[in-house]
């Protein structure tokens, strides 16, 4: 809650934003009725792993805002990933970096506290096409589609299943970390469907999650499906609307995808 204050206090007098949209607010917040953009973030994701010293990161997209919109309409924040104008998240572990996308490209830079200004570390970041990594939460395989459980237990085969190589499990409970060594290294993170709670098909929440890591991840040469479609072209219906994510090394997420494809040849 410091977190998303804090955030929200400094856009709020930027004069740049019309509106804001957090995951930590119930509704979306006016700030300059003048003010050119939206904003959405996540202000603090991974927030449980400040407990254990872990790491933390702040996710956001920026939209355009429409000129007729008033500055307490969530209805304007309705646009697809498409329409982001930029989108990027600021990792906060060992070193504090931003990575950040204007739709030229995923851009990696490095806080310098010396003077306080981020300095780019890392331009034109390509996500490895392949892979033998992934990041999921296994503790909910139980709750997944068959054609995730079947994709996931392929890979755990390693090389005597059909994927004929092995795989590294990675996960670190916050997507900014996750996502991060994905941008550098390539793999595929996934938090898919399950059937929990119909009234919630994903964990992740698109405008917060999904949508910015999406922009940053088709920037790098990687993609980013919900499953049945591309993140970036979901129309939301809500602000805090939630959808399954599977992003990463492009070959690794077709061949999930193939997983659900032939589930629902099957059908």
């Amino acid at each position: 809650m410091i977190s998303n204050q804090i955030i929200k206090d400094i856009l709020s007098e930027s004069g740049y934003v019309k509106a804001i949209s957090s995951e930590e607010e119930d509704d979306v917040v006016g700030c300059n009725p003048e003010g050119k953009y939206l904003v959405s973030f996540d202000p603090l994701d991974g927030s449980s792993n400040t407990d254990i010293n872990s790491l933390i990161g702040t996710i956001f997209s920026i939209f355009h805002a429409p000129q007729w919109m008033e500055p307490n309409d969530p209805s304007a924040f309705l646009q697809p990933g498409t329409q982001m104008v930029a989108a990027g998240y600021v990792l906060y572990g060992p070193s504090t970096m931003l990575t950040l996308t204007t739709g030229r490209g995923t851009h990696i830079y490095t806080l310098d506290k010396t003077h306080g200004g981020f300095l780019l570390t890392k331009g034109n970041v390509q996500v490895p096409q392949d892979t033998s990594e992934f990041a999921i939460n296994m503790s909910n395989q139980r709750h997944w589609e068959p054609a995730m459980q079947s994709y996931v237990a392929d890979l755990l085969a390693g090389d005597t299943g059909p994927r004929g190589k092995n795989y590294n499990m990675r996960w670190v409970a916050a997507m900014v970390g996750d996502i991060h060594r994905l941008l550098c290294r390539g793999g595929l993170f996934a938090y898919p469907y399950d059937h929990r709670d119909p009234k919630k098909p994903g964990k992740l929440r698109l405008m917060y999650e999904a949508n910015p890591m999406a922009f940053l991840m088709e920037q790098a040469g990687g993609m980013a499906s919900s499953g049945d479609q591309r993140i970036m072209e979901i129309m939301p219906t809500d602000i805090h609307q939630r959808v399954p994510v599977i992003m990463g090394s492009a070959n690794e997420v077709e061949a999930c995808l193939g997983y659900h494809q032939q589930a629902q040849a099957s059908e």
